[in-house]
């Protein structure tokens, strides 16, 4: 399940199917994918090429995979998100929030009102349309609030949400974090990209196609 909030409150709330219906949502081009296996290595292998040395190949190596491996579970995010989650308030200047990101070493982090809620998500590329870095020294900064600078609305999940949909929403709305919220709206943590390779790569065999 997923929401949506932005300065006015909570905007959307339902499926990922629903919600790519919402025009609030702004969508960016897809990533260029890798157009067939072995292209990255200047392999292509095509229709035209593809004959059955390959097709042997295949086989061979699917016979020497064990066919009793127990699939590990399919995860949510409330098992892989981040718990204890560093935020930036939406009335902070671009300078305050930059020395947080920086002083954390994160990349991004929500942002929320002088009410606790969340308004929006503001990444270190946001805050470099206002801020002058030089060796990691804030050298100038304009006159600006994070509530300037922010992506907003922010698109949220729930804990429940499997990790499978968080990717395609970073995927498709080019954001590298989700906020994990509860039914009311209340933060209460984070995937970010790196949780979810994490994930895949630590605890194999990881059924992702479950």
């Amino acid at each position: 399940m997923f929401s949506i909030y932005g300065t006015t409150g909570q905007v959307f709330s339902g499926t990922l199917e629903a919600m790519n219906r919402v025009r609030a949502v702004s969508k960016v081009s897809p990533l260029r994918p890798i157009a067939q296996d072995g292209d990255e290595l200047g392999i292509a292998v095509t229709t035209r090429t593809a004959g059955r040395p390959h097709e042997d190949a295949v086989r061979a190596y699917l016979a020497l995979l064990p066919h009793d491996i127990e699939r590990g579970p399919l995860y949510h995010a409330e098992q892989i998100m981040q718990h204890n989650v560093i935020t930036v308030q939406a009335d902070h200047n671009v300078a305050q929030a930059w020395r947080t990101l920086h002083d954390h070493q994160i990349h991004q982090a929500p942002v929320l009102n002088g009410v606790a809620q969340l308004v929006g998500i503001v990444s270190e590329r946001d805050l470099l349309t206002a801020i002058n870095i030089n060796a990691g020294q804030i050298v100038e900064s304009l006159s600006r609030l994070v509530r300037d600078v922010m992506t907003t609305p922010v698109v949220t999940a729930s804990p429940v949400t499997d990790i499978r949909r968080i990717a395609s929403v970073m995927l498709d709305n080019g954001v590298d974090g989700t906020p994990i919220t509860n039914d009311s709206g209340r933060l209460l943590g984070f995937v970010s990209r790196s949780d979810i390779l994490r994930a895949v790569v630590t605890d194999p065999p990881l059924s992702l196609w479950r």
